[in-house]
């Protein structure tokens, strides 16, 4: 299941939200440099990743902070980028860009260091902005359970696009790394589950302060868990492609 878009249409332009992608993309694109160089690219891993054992040890919490804005690849950088742009600008058009600045920042960190708490012998450095964009989800879903979420469904040759609800598709989101986590106990994945479940808890925390000045549950009723604004319809225009009928033989 992979999100594709919501039906929450944001206010204000999300100028945090692009400029962290751009960040991310930027960042990324100076790592090719180190591409085709295994042993380059392992030791630019380990000094700005996040180590555990280094934190734990060794007190070094730089890598808690860059960690967040470094990618394994093109699709891990794409994959993540992708929620970002879907789920960010919502928050940021109800924080405000220092707002969701410092929000995001705190999920990252939040992540980083429940990722240190569950594995905190680790020597496996830990990339990518999954962390901080787990907490981004969390905080949509505390504020819109019940937004629409258009979402692609690829098993095998079976592909389709279903609409849900925010509750359902985050909260599946989040059931999976719990599950995948305790899984990662036995078998290496090279996923850090855990630090996508502290974000997302971590994010729904940093939201909740702004979640009880807006009313709490008297927030959700106002709207039924839906965005305050009228939602967004998406429409498919006519294909120009004249049919061609069959012939029959």
């Amino acid at each position: 299941m992979f999100p594709i878009r919501d039906h929450n249409p944001s206010r204000r332009t999300p100028l945090v939200t692009y400029l962290i992608i751009a960040v991310n993309v930027a960042v990324f694109l100076g790592e090719l440099r180190y591409a085709g160089d295994p042993r380059a690219i392992d030791a630019f891993f380990y000094t700005w990743g996040l180590v555990p054992v280094a934190v734990t040890l060794g007190g070094d919490v730089v890598g808690i902070f860059t960690s967040m804005f470094i990618h394994g690849g093109f699709l891990h950088l794409a994959g993540n980028m992708l929620f970002l742009y879907i789920f960010g600008d919502n928050l940021e058009d109800r924080f405000g860009h220092f707002g969701f600045a410092v929000f995001y920042l705190v999920s990252g960190v939040g992540a980083a260091l429940f990722q240190v708490a569950v594995s905190p012998w680790s020597d496996v450095p830990m990339v990518g902005a999954s962390g901080a964009i787990a907490g981004v989800l969390g905080g949509y879903l505390l504020l819109f359970p019940r937004a629409r979420v258009d979402v692609l469904v690829v098993l095998i040759l079976f592909v389709t696009v279903i609409n849900v609800p925010a509750w359902f598709m985050l909260g599946l989101w989040f059931l999976l790394q719990l599950v995948n986590g305790l899984a990662q106990a036995t078998e290496a994945t090279g996923v850090a589950y855990w630090a996508h479940a502290g974000g997302f808890l971590a994010g729904v925390l940093a939201a909740l302060p702004w979640w009880l000045r807006a009313g709490g549950p008297a927030f959700w009723h106002q709207s039924a868990g839906r965005p305050a604004h009228p939602e967004t319809h998406y429409r498919f225009a006519p294909t120009r492609v004249p049919r061609v009928p069959r012939r029959r033989r």
